[in-house]
């Protein structure tokens, strides 16, 4: 898959070129003595740091622009109509101020000359399934953390791909951009904590690396919202203490900042002084499955609700279907018009992946929260998963429920052969398609 490298690192004091990989002994040197490059990479610690963290830029829009190249130079945000968010954005569309999350209407208004693509999960899905089998020819240890990040751990491995890590990244990231068409950036390090941190510097395309020796020194000056955990809310806690910067975290004993924090003060503790010993996990199990919709206009009624909810029901069920695997609670979201966040659950006696099941849960509970409140989103999720062995027992009380399941079973088969839309049940049928998906897959 990759190509051989042409030299052979006999000088731990050298860098390299991220281009053609060739090896710069001059230190002062600004270009590739080899390809006359700009893009080389030099640090103390580079050949003897294994951990990594790699993150596609701005994925789902890499992915379009590849496909549709006449899109290349010109601004493109993924996400719904004028009433959603957007799922994320190019950087030419990020320069001009758009930003992950933010609604699509502010989008429009700091930039009106973006062109607007509706997210295609599948299609994103496929690509993060190529892009996954490429880093697990890597190695083994790679733990996923979306559909388009994940750390890896390449120790040991230097001896089957004749390189350190440091040169397989950065030949992993010239090979991603060739066979599938889209860029990544890496952080290298000795730690998860700043393999993450370092994927976020020099973006998009970027290549960083923190080592052990500097990371003290590294974090003092940086805003407390660096550390994993530290969000809005939690950050002005610190603000109101006086605390702005890691390095008064630094300052401050293990002890005081447990008695101060809880917890989130032993992890204040040990990630501002660069400590971390989480391990990559090669298996990430999904806690949930879900999926969602934002609507174009407000909506209270259950006429309107009902058959999103179905069709959200029977995409979640076909996601469990396939991974083999099966959820005890059903859980209900919904998002009024004010922005405000309901969730209902219910645990059933046994684990499901029918839409049926999903489905019949999700009525029962929205039936509920149908007082007249204007809902702009709606999803429907499964939680506690297991193995799908155990799921769905003939229910003796319901004696109904066999007929559905043996009914479902085939409408599946239906449009496995003949395609989603097929076969539609009398809910969905030529209605629920004026809402919009925002995001949809495992959590």
């Amino acid at each position: 898959m990759f190509a051989s490298m042409p030299f052979a690192v006999n000088d731990p004091s050298a860098g390299f070129c991220r281009d053609c990989l060739g090896l710069q002994v001059e230190r002062n040197a600004r270009r590739c003595v080899h390809c006359g490059s700009p893009r080389l990479v030099r640090h103390a610690e580079l050949y003897a740091l294994s951990l990594a963290h790699i993150d596609c830029d701005a994925f789902y829009a890499a992915v379009e622009k590849r496909d549709r190249p006449e899109l290349r130079d010109r601004p493109v945000i993924i996400g719904g109509g004028k009433r959603g968010v957007v799922s994320t954005a190019c950087y030419i569309a990020r320069i001009n101020g758009v930003r992950s999350a933010m609604p699509m209407f502010k989008a429009l208004a700091a930039c009106p000359q973006a062109v607007v693509i509706k997210p295609d999960m599948d299609k994103y899905a496929r690509v993060g399934r190529e892009v996954r089998a490429m880093m697990q020819a890597l190695t083994p240890l790679v733990e996923p953390i979306s559909i388009d990040e994940a750390f890896l751990d390449l120790s040991g491995t230097e001896r089957l791909h004749g390189m350190p890590p440091a040169l397989v990244l950065a030949r992993f990231s010239r090979e991603l951009e060739k066979e599938i068409g889209i860029s990544a950036s890496v952080g290298l390090s000795y730690c998860k904590f700043l393999a993450k941190v370092a994927s976020d510097f020099q973006k998009p395309r970027g290549f960083s690396v923190i080592g052990e020796a500097e990371a003290v020194s590294f974090l003092a000056e940086k805003p407390v919202t660096m550390i994993w955990g530290v969000g809005k809310a939690f950050a002005e806690v610190l603000e109101r203490d006086g605390i702005r910067l890691i390095g008064q975290l630094q300052s401050m004993e293990r002890s005081a900042l447990m008695k101060r924090y809880g917890t989130m003060g032993d992890r204040l503790y040990h990630l501002s002084r660069g400590l971390d010993e989480r391990k990559v996990h090669a298996e990430h199990e999904a806690k949930s499955v879900s999926a969602e919709t934002t609507f174009d206009t407000d909506l209270a009624s259950s006429e309107d609700l009902v058959p999103v909810l179905r069709a959200l029901s029977e995409k979640v069920s076909t996601r469990l279907k396939k991974a083999g695997i099966a959820g005890r609670t059903i859980v209900l979201k919904l998002k009024t018009s004010d922005f405000r966040i309901r969730t209902r659950n219910r645990q059933l006696a046994d684990p499901t992946r029918l839409a049926d099941r999903i489905f019949s849960t999700g009525l029962d509970l929205l039936r509920k929260e149908t007082d007249g409140t204007r809902y702009r989103l709606i999803g429907i999720g499964v939680s506690d998963l297991s193995d799908a062995s155990r799921a769905d027992p003939p229910d003796l009380v319901d004696l109904g429920s066999r007929k559905r399941a043996l009914a479902e079973g085939a409408i599946d088969r239906l449009r496995d052969k003949f395609g989603k839309a097929a076969v539609e049940t009398g809910y969905t049928f030529g209605r629920g398609r004026n809402a919009r998906p925002q995001r949809e897959g495992d959590e």
